[in-house]
Parts: C-alpha cells; structure tokens; sequence
C-alpha cells in the first residue's frame, strides 16, 4: 500500500460524517421528490389549468424533466469547485440552493393568480434544483468513502444513498397526511404548500450538522502532494479537473452513465410515474398509491445498506449486475400486480421493485468514487452520475406517460425500462472490479507514472 494511505477515522468520527452526509442528502431528495410527487398530483391543474388532465400532467413532468437538464451543469460547476477547493463547501452551497428553491417554490403564485407568469417561473426555480443536486450527490459520497475504512468502504458510503429513499419516504409522509386530512379542495388551494415551506426548517438543521464535519482527508492530503511537488502537470489538473477527467478517465464516465441508466429510470417509472399509472389506469385512490410509496421506501431504506455490505464482501459489480438483471425481470409482474387494483399487489409490486433498484443505488456510491483519482474524483464522479440522469431520470416519468397515452398499455413501458436494464449490465459487464482499491493510492496516469518517451512524442503531435 503506498504512503498516501489514510487510516480509518475514529467510529465516533465516521458516523458524524455519514450522518451530515445522509441528512443533507435526505433534505436534498426531499425537495427535489417532493416536486415529482406534486408534478403528478397538483401541478397539472394549479399551473396548466387549461390543458385536458393527461396533457397537463404531461407538461407538469416536463417541468420535473427540466430539473434534471441544469444536474450536468451543477455537476461540471461543482465538481470543478470540489475538486480545487473541497469538499465540505461545495456541499453547504448545494443544500442552501436547493433548500431556498424549494422554499420559494412553496410562496409561488398559481396560474389562476399571475397566469402564464406561473409555470414560467416553476420552471425557474426547478432549474435551480437541478444545478444544486447536480453539485450535491459528488460530495456528499465523496466525504463519506474518502473518509472511511476501506474494508467497509461499500457499507458507509451506501449511507448518504439512503438519502434518496429517505428524502421520498419523508415527501410522501408528508403529503400522504396532508391529503389525508385535508379535502381536495383544501390541498389544491394551500395545502400543498406546506410541504414546501417546510423545506426551510430542514435546511437550518442541515446546516447545522454539515458546518461540524471536517474536510475529506484523503483531499486534503492530495492537494498538499500537488503543492508540494509543484509539478506543472498537476497544477493543469487542479485549474481544469474536467479535462482530466476526460483525458484519463473517459471510459469510467461512460462506464458510469451506463449503468445509471436501469438505476435510473427505473427508479423514477417506479416511485414518480407509478402515481400516474396506479390512479389513471388500476383505479387505485390517490391515497393508496402514496401509501404504497410510502411503506415501499422504507424497505428500500433499509435494503441500501445491506447490499452495501454485501457489496464489500462479493464485489461492487456482481451486486449492481444482480439489481440490473433483477429490475428488468420484475417489470412485467410489477404492471400485472398493480393492474389488480388491490393494495396488497400494488405494494408488493413497488417494494420488490425498490428493493432491486437498491442494489444498484447502495454500490454505486463506492462503485464511482473508486473509479476515479483523487484530485479529479468529485468531477468524474459527478459528470458521470448526472450527465446520464438527462436521458435516464429526467424524461422516464414523461415517456412512460406519454407510452401510456399512446397505447393504453403498460406492456411499452416495461419494455422501455427493460431496454435500459440491457444498457446497464453492458456498461457493468465491462467495467473491472473496484472494491479493493485505495483511494489514496488512485491516481492519474500523469500523476502517478514519470512520463515516457512515447507519452511525450504522443503529446508533441
């Protein structure tokens, strides 16, 4: 093992870290699912009234699409910034971004009070989501498996994925009362609102636990290497991480955005559209879905970090495979469950799906984090990540309606996501194992080897 290596932080200190990693990216999830779940309940009627109900929905998952189109560009900006700066400030930014967005989202007049005005400014405020979650998934896995033991690396960085499941199962419990105890006219007045505003409380006590973690060492113990060593080669890389990412890990990136795309897209036709499917289609109540939703994320909750673990004893690769193949197969079986009608068959329907869909998400966190070097990791990771979420997640909801509408069947539809399934284990399948990988020890071909004869004449040309 060379020099670089860093031991494991104290257990005190480590569960510090995984907790303001898990809550950010809980409240980050929570504002950013809360507007999907909203997307497919109220927005449709509150910002496009004048659109027939599945052309509004249609629009209003548009909207929801446009979050994901600005996560590339938080991915590039934030990784840039995490790369050259840290961490741990890049993180406190993309919370108060999202936090303030969501927040605003919550006092933002309707169709019906300032007309086109509306949507125009949704739309606005989504794209400021999206550039913050684009900028929050990087660092908040990085400052957990730079952080911690090697050995369990898959387990504690799979925590902060937990995130998204808690941040659903958070949006859902919060709307599933509301629309519990308030009538439809009530929650389509103001009701909705709550949610929203809620979203500034969370992001105090965000801030609060993010502020008391300490800078990744493993980065900071790179950037005094670079200092250090003065090395012009390094000093490019720190100026642009993006082009060394491109330079030495483009095939990582594309590894990544490959097997994003079943992780994905299934997540989103699952968790998002299935609020379409279950109440337009099976004739199941606006209430059962979300509750089905609901007890479905806390079993993904409580899969993550078991397949995490899981992933540090057989691999990072055999697991993801395992979700990729797993989420394909289920397809068929989920509509045919949900298409009953009967609550017991629609959640069974969601929480096998969800289980599935974790042992894609629990891996990747470690999975991408190891793939890439350390002064160049939080861009590669990030581009990889959320690059792939602008043709996976950002237009699965809006296909998958748009399926419905064209045919009236789900059976396009699990074609759709069993597509995106072959997509990832192609990308999975050729990816080489990571799991025994020091992250200090990673580096760049540049960084880590002298220069050959041959690099410098490829150079020259």
């Amino acid at each position: 093992m060379a020099s670089g290596t860093t031991a494991p932080p104290p257990p005190g200190n480590l569960k510090r870290i995984v907790a303001a990693s898990l809550i950010g990216t809980t409240i980050e999830w929570y504002d950013f699912f809360l507007y999907g779940s909203a997307a497919a309940l109220v927005f449709n009627k509150l910002f496009f009234p004048d659109s027939d109900p599945l052309v509004g929905t249609l629009l209003s998952f548009l909207t929801y699409a446009v979050g994901f189109a600005a996560r590339p560009l938080g991915a590039l900006v934030f990784g840039h910034y995490g790369d050259r700066i840290g961490r741990k400030k890049l993180l406190v930014l993309s919370l108060l971004l999202m936090g303030g967005a969501t927040f605003a989202i919550g006092l933002l007049p309707t169709h019906a009070t300032i007309g086109s005005a509306a949507p125009v400014l949704l739309t606005m405020l989504r794209l400021v989501q999206g550039f913050a979650l684009g900028g929050e998934w990087g660092g908040a896995v990085l400052l957990v498996s730079e952080h911690g033991d090697a050995r369990r690396r898959g387990f504690w960085a799979s925590w902060p994925q937990t995130g998204a499941p808690a941040g659903q199962l958070l949006a859902t419990g919060v709307l599933s009362l509301l629309t519990a105890v308030l009538s439809d006219s009530a929650f389509g007045s103001w009701g909705w609102r709550i949610p929203f505003l809620l979203s500034g409380v969370l992001v105090i006590v965000g801030l609060w636990i993010r502020l008391s973690v300490d800078e990744s060492p493993v980065f900071k113990q790179a950037l005094a290497q670079a200092e250090a060593r003065k090395v012009a080669h390094v000093a490019a890389a720190e100026k642009l991480p993006l082009v060394s990412v491109l330079r030495h890990h483009w095939r990582d990136v594309l590894v990544a955005m490959g097997a994003r795309m079943a992780e994905n897209i299934s997540y989103y036709v699952i968790t998002a559209f299935i609020l379409v499917y279950a109440t337009t289609s099976a004739g199941v109540s606006k209430q059962t879905a979300l509750n089905a939703v609901l007890i479905a994320s806390a079993v993904h909750f409580a899969a993550i970090p078991a397949w995490g673990a899981l992933s540090d004893r057989v691999g990072r690769r055999p697991v993801y495979l395992l979700g990729a193949v797993g989420v394909g197969l289920w397809m068929f079986p989920f509509f045919s469950l949900i298409d009953t009608g009967g609550f017991g068959n629609l959640l069974l329907a969601v929480t096998v799906g969800l289980v599935l869909h974790g042992a894609m998400y629990a891996p990747q966190a470690a999975f991408f984090s190891e793939m890439f070097a350390t002064r160049m990791r939080y861009s590669g990771a990030s581009i990889g990540a959320q690059f792939a979420s602008v043709a996976a997640g950002a237009p699965a909801p809006l296909i998958a309606t748009a399926l419905l509408s064209d045919y009236g069947s789900s059976t396009p539809i699990a074609l759709y996501v069993i597509a995106a399934a072959v997509l990832t284990v192609i990308a999975v399948g050729a990816a080489k194992e990571t799991r025994h990988r020091d992250l200090a020890d990673i580096e760049s071909p540049t960084d880590a080897e002298p220069e050959t004869p041959r690099a410098a004449d490829a150079r020259t040309v």
